[in-house]
């Protein structure tokens, strides 16, 4: 493991840990994947029982270098939705980041922020997960001043 720690490049990606049957525990991602994957082998380092099961397990560790962490971000995001790993909690029910929601479903649309993902309208769109919610409000208050449309579930008349 030693060996393989040291392969890792400090570059931003998305890396993978499986265990002895080459199932995927986890999915993280990084701006710097060499660091954030040695700490969890760091003798010093405390981890919470969770996370410790889960290192005594890891045997392979891969890794998917990309140009910028929010490339990282929205790759973690999508591989974890795909491969549903038994120690990713967080994003399996996506409501750590952020994202844009349209409501198609209503008569009258809206778009706004929302952290939850609503299941039983097939017809809204999300888009995301965003990294910085502060740049994402912006856009939002821009695209709404551009293009005011009502924002209300239902008309006033």
């Amino acid at each position: 493991m030693a060996t393989r720690l040291q392969e890792i490049p400090q570059e931003p990606g998305v890396y993978f840990m499986r265990d002895a049957s080459d199932q995927i525990l986890y999915i993280g991602k990084s701006k710097s994947l060499r660091s954030r994957v040695r700490s969890y082998f760091r003798d010093h380092y405390h981890h919470t029982p969770r996370i410790s099961v889960m290192v005594m397990q890891v045997v392979e560790i891969e890794f998917i270098v990309t140009d910028t962490e929010a490339e990282a971000l929205a790759l973690e995001a999508n591989l974890i939705k795909q491969h549903q790993p038994h120690f990713n909690v967080l994003l399996k029910d996506d409501k750590k980041y952020p994202y844009l929601c349209i409501t198609w479903s209503e008569d009258y649309p809206r778009i706004f922020i929302t952290r939850k993902r609503r299941k039983n309208s097939k017809r809204d769109r999300y888009y995301g997960p965003y990294v910085d919610t502060g740049l994402l409000r912006r856009t939002l208050h821009l695209v709404k001043r551009i293009f005011p449309v009502r924002q209300r579930p239902q008309p006033l008349f």
